[in-house]
């Protein structure tokens, strides 16, 4: 018999925690242990839905959500995964809410989306917060990266099974951008949640807030002038049918994290709690190549084909730029937490 997570629809916010470690403990199956989890279902497999936001030949797809599938149900602990790609049940927002409510599963979700409920979480996506991945996943690793997560985890509602690598960010446009100057009279879209928009004063950018799903067309009809998001995204997207330029700013490690409904967690039992908990992890890596990969074969086809315009700007401009700007106008327990990353840097 298969026990499936059914989809009710789009859920109210509540407060979401994130764990950076999997439960400990052994138990048999069936066995119901506070630590290990629950009892799966006794016996019975649990089909889970994995959602995200990405296209089908987005490296997160294709060796991420993808590999986990293979290697989850290859493990034999009575697992199922049931993907759910391209935004197909909703966008960023709506598919938080129901990771939440127990609507979705897992879903892959960047820390401005968490922010909603644990608003210091969101500095991870400040602008020039990391130097680049390994930075990234030395902060989960360090003490700091745990505490993190144990403070969100209280009265949790979801949870953090592992930071996944995004890509770096830049800025595309149908101009140079050499400097944070050449932002002048440009719309830049930018996501719409408080840390991105803040990103935007910071660079000295002016921000107009345009779903993911719009990006495109919003270029194609004039609405804004240029975007930023990973090269793997800006690919996918066919982002270089509608703008010429390709600036390097590097402005952001982009950070995803898998988010997992706490209750749903513990409802499985020990092993197949380890078994997500280990894949999640160890396709992190698998994923972070495959993005490395696809950002350094794009950038030299674009230009060797003449598709973008390759402009290598001035990043300590604008990375000065924006540590000015945080170190003066964040505050409390985001000003913490910005100062922390940036000493381990």
């Amino acid at each position: 018999m298969k026990c499936s997570t059914h989809l009710r629809g789009i859920a109210g916010l509540s407060i979401v925690a994130l764990a950076l470690t999997a439960c400990s403990g052994d138990s048999e199956a069936g066995e119901t242990s506070g630590e290990a989890g629950g009892d799966g279902g006794g016996g019975e497999t649990v089909t889970l839905s994995l959602a995200h936001s990405y296209a089908t030949n987005h490296p997160h797809q294709t060796c991420g959500a993808e590999l986990v599938k293979e290697q989850v149900e290859g493990a034999d602990v009575g697992l199922e995964i049931e993907i759910f790609p391209d935004s197909t049940l909703g966008g960023h927002a709506e598919r938080f809410a129901s990771v939440v409510s127990g609507d979705i599963d897992i879903d892959i979700q960047g820390p401005s989306e968490i922010s909603a409920t644990f608003e210091p979480v969101g500095v991870l996506d400040a602008a020039y917060a990391f130097d680049d991945a390994d930075h990234l996943f030395s902060f989960f690793e360090s003490d700091a990266g745990v505490e993190l997560g144990e403070q969100i985890i209280e009265g949790s509602g979801a949870r953090i099974l592992a930071p996944w690598y995004f890509g770096m960010r830049h800025f595309t446009s149908n101009s140079p951008l050499n400097t944070p100057e050449d932002f002048d009279g440009l719309r830049m879209r930018f996501p719409d949640t408080p840390q991105f928009l803040q990103n935007a004063e910071a660079l000295g950018a002016s921000p107009t807030s345009v779903a993911f799903e719009e990006v495109y067309i919003s270029l194609q009809q004039g609405v804004v002038d240029g975007q930023e998001n990973p090269i793997p995204t800006i690919d996918s997207l066919a982002l270089p049918e509608v703008q010429s330029h390709l600036n390097l700013t590097g402005h952001m490690v982009g950070i995803h994290m898998i988010v997992m409904n706490e209750e749903k967690w513990q409802s499985l039992d020990g092993d197949q709690q380890e078994t997500l908990q280990s894949v999640f992890q160890e396709v992190r890596d698998t994923n972070r190549g495959c993005i490395e990969d696809a950002e350094n074969e794009l950038v030299e086809q674009w230009e060797a084909e003449g598709t973008m315009e390759i402009v290598e700007p001035d990043v300590e401009a604008f990375r000065t730029k924006a540590e000015e700007f945080f170190t003066s106008e964040l505050d409390g327990e985001k000003l913490e937490l910005y100062q922390t990353i940036r000493d381990q840097a």
